[in-house]
């Protein structure tokens, strides 16, 4: 029974340019005289480097730990010396350099002891930590590390599991010639993904203009005795976007807030397929990938290249033309001009398109906005990117997220219909670096007062703490005090005070106050009054006055006797 198929909104037919590159064999990309192998090749965090200077390694050995889940291992590319360990730049938009591994090459190209996986023996768990310490990434661009997605939902059971040989990017062909020439790795790969994700059916989509791929794979699914449907695909920039390429081969539409793992779906390239497998069946991570030479070339052609090749190394082998002025990786929808022609190959190089003026001559200048629409009517996503320009331009970020900036895959469908020649993709990006960098600084910012919020608490939790120690101590001392004046009183005949109790802060505070007062009694008692007899009438009234203050305050006890017969005569003249 024929899968039926369904259609995405938008999408356009642009020059494919992909028939250069596909008249020769995939070919093996000369050793370079070094590699530079960044360490941050994947979303994700940075892996940790497990080699210094001087070290030497051999193919295939770690030299990047994986930082956390999201995150996937970077090894060694050929066998060498580590001569630096530090900033490089990379192929990526913004030019900023990342920590690299160099390695000069010793020429003998060794590897490390490898040995197949029995993966069918092992917890699927295993499996997939397994896959994630070989550096296993999506390479049909977005390089999210593949385990994770091979970790199926808690709630929802897969339904679907989608292979992406659509590959409609123009000049791109690196997939078209795997299918072709590695079908049967590609199926074994295949296999190893629905072993773990288990669903119900695997769909392969490949566009319909690759019909020799449309063919090995077939032959290849039928070889291997599973039930894989090979489907061809109407060729339609960008079917091969993973939202696109479920809704047209399921019917099904995710959502911006939701993955495909929601709706029982998941998605991964040929390529992505294949290099898991040759990590699980031969023991070998992800050191190498196929990658499109094309363009202003005398030679276009697909090679399979060592991660970090230099990229002007590598460009020679095409025969780059003299009138030849950059290189963009990837396509030309999405793809970028590499900021330097030094910069080295990483696991997203799928292309490289020398850049000439002939080839991509100069946009038209910008023109004012008419309003037509045309964008919005080529959007896969629905979006309107005519709002999305006005508010982007404006920096008015907040009116940009309502419009669903992020939805955005920057697939450049807009950029191509606009007659106005606005570059609306770069206005987006910009947007989008904005909103990041707000982002970072407000949660800078949310950190910082975080620290200060616990730096006062943790102030105000030392006084507590110091007082309530010194007040425990005040109350030891009070309690010693009236234990040693206990006897004294039981002698005299009184009573001596009870200790109070250690749990009940207002007790000891009391009994601080009586043990106060009693010391006070004590030594005012012990101390005659000097100079009564002669006192004149003033002094004697201001004593008597005094006095009574503090009898009054219960600071002293009545006058005895022979202080009353001292002061009396005073009192007797003053009547």
């Amino acid at each position: 029974m024929l899968q039926k198929l369904f259609k995405f909104k938008g999408g356009i037919k642009p020059a494919y340019n992909k028939q250069q590159s596909v008249t020769e064999p995939i070919a093996q990309a000369p050793l370079p005289t070094r590699l530079v192998i960044p360490l941050h090749q994947s979303i994700g965090g940075t892996p940790r480097p497990v080699v210094a200077v001087g070290d030497h390694v051999l193919k295939g050995q770690l030299i990047g730990e994986a930082d956390g889940w999201i995150s996937a291992a970077v090894h060694a590319s050929t066998s060498g010396t580590v001569v630096a360990v530090g900033p490089r730049i990379v192929p990526h938009p913004s030019g900023l350099p990342i920590d690299c591994v160099v390695i000069a090459p010793d020429g003998e190209d060794r590897w490390i002891d490898h040995q197949p996986l029995d993966y069918k023996s092992m917890e699927p768990e295993a499996v997939r930590e397994y896959l994630q310490q070989s550096g296993v990434v999506g390479l049909g661009g977005a390089v999210f590390p593949s385990h994770a997605k091979l970790t199926p939902s808690q709630t929802v059971p897969m339904a679907e599991l989608v292979i992406n040989g659509a590959e409609c990017e123009p000049w791109i062909t690196c997939d078209d010639l795997l299918m072709r020439e590695r079908a049967d790795e590609i199926v074994a790969g295949i296999g190893l993904f629905r072993d773990l994700l288990q669903p119900q059916k695997v769909l392969i989509g490949i566009e319909d203009n690759k019909p020799e791929a449309i063919a090995a794979m077939t032959a290849a699914v039928k070889a291997a005795g599973e039930t894989h449907e090979v489907i061809a695909v109407p060729t339609l920039y960008p079917a091969g976007g993973a939202k696109q390429l479920i809704r047209v081969l399921t019917g099904k539409e995710v959502p911006a807030a939701k993955r495909s793992t929601d709706l029982g779906v998941q998605c991964f390239n040929v390529a992505t397929a294949w290099a898991a497998w040759r990590a699980v069946a031969h023991g070998e991570p992800v050191i190498s990938r196929i990658v499109t030479l094309t363009g202003n070339t005398e030679r276009p052609r697909n090679w399979e290249v060592r991660i970090g090749t230099p990229i002007d190394e590598l460009l020679k082998l095409a025969g780059p033309r003299a009138d030849t002025d950059g290189v963009i990786m990837g396509g030309p929808m999405m793809g970028f001009l590499i900021p330097a022609p030094d910069v080295p190959v990483i696991k997203a190089t799928n292309c490289l398109i020398a850049h000439s003026p002939t080839l991509f001559p100069p946009k038209p200048p910008e023109m004012p906005c008419i309003r037509c629409g045309e964008c919005a009517r080529a959007c896969p996503h629905e979006l309107q990117p005519f709002e999305l320009y006005w508010w982007s331009r404006a920096k008015n970020f907040g009116k940009a997220q309502e419009y669903n900036l992020f939805d955005c895959i920057e697939c450049g469908c807009c950029s191509y219909v606009c007659p106005a020649h606005i570059p609306l993709v770069q206005y987006f990006r910009f947007a989008k670096s904005e909103i990041w960098a707000r982002e970072k600084d407000r949660k800078m910012a949310e950190g910082a007062k975080e620290r200060f919020e616990f730096k006062q608490f943790r102030d105000e939790r030392e006084k507590a703490e110091k007082a309530e120690k010194l007040a425990r101590a005040a109350a030891a001392q009070a309690a010693r005090k009236a234990a040693e004046a206990a006897p004294a009183a039981s002698s005299k005949g009184g009573a001596a005070p009870a200790a109070p109790p250690a749990d009940d802060p207002e007790a000891t505070r009391k009994a601080t106050i009586a043990a106060a007062l009693e010391r006070a009694r004590a030594q005012r008692a012990a101390v005659q009054p000097k100079n009564t007899e002669t006192v004149s009438p003033e002094q004697a009234r201001e004593i008597a006055a005094i006095d009574a203050l503090r009898i009054q305050a219960g600071l002293q006890a009545e006058p005895e006797a022979p202080a009353m017969a001292a002061l009396e005569p005073h009192a007797r003249k003053d009547a």
